[in-house]
C-alpha cells in the first residue's frame, strides 16, 4: 500500500534531492575579495560586485542528485516487491555516499588550490543530501519491518 510511513520517508528523499539541485552546496570567499559558490549544475567564481568570473560546469553532482531522487520515487511506487524496494534502496544510498564523496573532493580540491585557511561554508544543498540519506535508513527500516509482518502471518496460515 503506498500510503505506509516509509513512503513518507521516500518522499523526503525526493524533496531533499530537490533541494540539492535548486540551492547552493559550498561556498568560499578568496583572499582577494572574491568568492567561490558550488552548486549541482556549477562552480563560479564571482568579484567583489558578484559578477561571474570564471565558470566550470560540475553537471555530475546535478546528475547523482538526480538519480537519487529517480530512484527514490521508483522505490515508492515498488510497495508491492518489497526486496525489490529494498534493492533500490541500497543502490540510492550508494549513489547518495557518492554524491557526498564527490561534492566533498570537489570542494577540497578547491580549498587546496586556493591555499583557503579554512573549509568554507557547506550550505544547505549539502546538508539535504545527509538527511536525505538519514531518510533512506528509516525507509531501509521500516521495509523490512514490514516484509517480517508479512512472513509471520504467512507463518500463522
Amino acid at each position: 500500500m503506498i500510503q505506509r510511513v516509509q513512503t513518507i520517508f521516500l518522499f523526503l528523499i525526493v524533496v531533499g534531492m530537490g533541494i540539492t539541485l535548486s540551492t547552493q552546496l559550498w561556498s568560499q570567499d578568496g583572499a582577494a575579495g572574491d568568492s567561490w559558490n558550488l552548486s549541482a549544475f556549477a562552480m563560479s567564481n564571482l568579484d567583489e560586485s558578484g559578477k561571474v568570473i570564471l565558470s566550470s560546469s560540475k553537471w555530475y553532482l546535478g546528475a547523482l542528485a538526480s538519480l537519487a531522487a529517480i530512484l527514490a520515487l521508483v522505490s515508492i511506487f515498488q510497495y508491492r516487491l518489497r526486496s525489490r524496494q529494498l534493492l533500490l534502496n541500497m543502490i540510492n544510498s550508494l549513489v547518495m555516499v557518492s554524491l557526498v564523496a564527490t561534492t566533498f573532493l570537489t570542494t577540497n580540491g578547491i580549498n587546496e588550490a586556493l591555499k583557503a585557511q579554512d573549509g568554507g561554508d557547506y550550505g544547505i544543498g549539502f546538508w539535504a543530501i545527509l538527511v536525505a540519506m538519514v531518510m533512506n535508513m528509516l525507509a531501509n527500516r521500516f521495509i523490512k519491518k514490514d516484509e517480517a509482518l508479512v512472513r509471520s502471518v504467512d507463518r500463522i496460515r
